[in-house]
């Protein structure tokens, strides 16, 4: 286990605002180095010539036309709002810190 790999694993932890300890750092670091090991051994494969598999005559994206419609009542859409400031959701900050 590398600090580089700790490190990381600390920076994923505070960006999903979870508290780690030291152990559990070395833990899951452990664990991401290893799948990260298997995502070396697929970027090795050749792949030249293989098609996607999104598409083709088996897989196709179903889209309907994009046309408007009316919009919803504010009163309708923030019924059960947890948080309703004039006609828009309030919601906790969560970039920035803590101010």
């Amino acid at each position: 286990m590398t600090q580089r790999e700790i490190d990381t694993v600390r920076k994923m932890a505070t960006l999903a605002r979870l508290a780690i300890g030291d152990e559990e750092a070395a833990a899951i670091g452990a664990q991401f180095a290893h799948i990260l090991e298997h995502f070396e051994v697929l970027a090795k494969l050749p792949i030249e010539g293989v098609e996607p598999t999104t598409s083709g005559p088996a897989l196709s994206n179903v889209l309907r036309d994009d046309l408007p419609q009316p919009s919803l009542a504010p009163d309708a859409v923030l019924a059960d709002a947890p948080q309703r400031i004039d006609d828009f959701y309030g919601v906790p900050k969560t970039v920035g810190g803590e101010e």
